[in-house]
């Protein structure tokens, strides 16, 4: 692989080796801690990620400069040419944290860099602990057509380029500039896979079909699209989510040698964020802060809340009483609604009883026990049956009978036309 490091002076070539070496360093360090956190294992993923130079993918990338809370807020686009940015750079691309890449829909190619104020980040690397075992749960073999939902930096493309050869790899974003500073980048890696813009919902039917789909942002619902162009034994992977970032649901869709699909939704803790069109709600300051305060109407239950590891309740409660958010940030359970400002607090209050302090419309406690009580009816699930049925209806189930818990996932958009995609990699 050629050496794409710039020399840190004029000393040339031990500068460059230098910077080589730290970034080497630290790739080894964010690998041993994926192994150590358990989101990654020994296998040709580790091995990839740990050739990877995230450096070459991602010259340049953002640091927020202000507070969370301050306006307008400020980012400072860091530059791996210039030799001051280059340890704060390595600590972006190594920690394992997201990687913001793109500010306002700016072309990624020919930047300056510098302080940027106002507007937003719209496009970001994902958390590596999330892409790693994702990409582990591929299984991506050599030989196989891989379609990349959401180019991003081009990290999971450049992965499954390693593993299963260019030739099959097509790497799709909504993004033209995206597309562009994705391709020139693999090619500067020796990669050369398909990279094309377009609607990431409709896939790309000119080189389906594929062995493995891998999508990096939300939707509301399984697109047809990529159960058409799913090859047969090939795995599509996408999360699938409400407009509450509080708990996401991975669907893995399976086709059988004979051609039929096969689905499920599981709960898990972390997922990739709301694509294009679909809008997020989130609790701003001021919910956070009466929640916190706890100003409002106080009862007593002996009904715990369910714990955090009931992950397919909590998945159940966000599809059948949608436009919850949880403050995961909170010592004691806080969830907000910020539709209507509804919101409930519980905290222990000693002998087994929890004092569940509310305000707003919503009587956001009973939702939860009741969505609880049917969970458990159910089997505590931790995964549901995902089913499609004609016109394009889709139903999460679990349990049988009286005791099945379901529900009908539905595109919570505007109508109208799409242009593609969100947040990518």
């Amino acid at each position: 692989m050629p050496d794409h490091t710039p020399p840190a002076s004029p000393t040339g070539a031990p500068a460059a080796r230098a910077a080589r070496d730290r970034a080497a360093a630290a790739r080894a360090a964010m690998v041993a801690r994926l192994e150590e956190a358990g989101d990654l294992r020994p296998g040709p993923v580790r091995d990839a990620l740990l050739a990877l130079p995230r450096e070459v993918l991602m010259p340049q990338a953002y640091v927020r400069r202000s507070a969370p809370e301050e306006t307008p807020p400020r980012w400072a686009l860091l530059d791996w040419s210039a030799a001051a940015d280059r340890p704060e750079l390595l600590d972006v691309l190594y920690d394992g944290r997201s990687v913001l890449i793109q500010h306002g829909g700016e072309p990624l190619l020919g930047r300056k860099r510098g302080v940027r104020s106002g507007g937003a980040i719209t496009s970001m690397a994902s958390v590596t602990g999330t892409t790693a075992r994702l990409l582990q749960q591929l299984d991506l073999r050599p030989g196989q057509r891989v379609l990349d939902i959401g180019t991003g930096a081009g990290v999971t493309a450049a992965v499954a380029c390693l593993l299963c050869g260019d030739t099959g790899v097509v790497t799709l974003d909504r993004d033209a500039h995206l597309t562009a500073a994705a391709r020139a980048r693999l090619a500067d890696l020796g990669h050369r896979p398909v990279a094309v813009t377009g609607d990431g919902e409709a896939g790309w039917p000119g080189r389906a079909p594929y062995d493995r789909i891998l999508v990096s942002f939300a939707v509301p619902r399984v697109p047809g699209a990529w159960l058409e162009q799913l090859a047969p034994e090939g795995v599509a992977l996408a999360t699938v989510g409400t407009s509450s970032p509080s708990w996401p649901g991975l669907a893995t869709v399976t086709r059988t040698p004979d051609g039929r699909t096969e689905a499920e939704l599981r709960a898990v803790e972390f997922g990739h964020r709301a694509g294009h069109g679909l809008e997020r709600v989130l609790l701003d300051a001021g919910l956070r802060a009466r929640i916190a305060a706890g100003n409002g109407r106080t009862a007593y239950s002996r009904l715990a809340p369910p714990p955090d590891v009931a992950r397919g309740m909590w998945l159940a409660l966000d599809h059948l009483h949608p436009g919850l958010v949880r403050d995961f940030g909170a010592e004691h359970l806080g969830i907000g609604a910020p539709a209507c400002g509804s919101w409930v607090r519980v905290r222990p209050d000693g002998g087994g009883v929890w004092a569940v302090t509310s305000s707003g419309p919503r009587d956001i406690w009973e939702e939860i026990q009741g969505v609880a009580a049917r969970w458990r009816a159910a089997g505590q699930p931790a995964a549901y049956r995902l089913e499609f049925g004609p016109g394009g209806e889709q139903w999460a189930s679990a349990g049988r009978g009286r005791g099945a818990l379901s529900w009908q996932l539905t595109d919570q958009r505007p109508k109208g036309p799409r242009t593609g995609d969100g947040e990518t990699r």
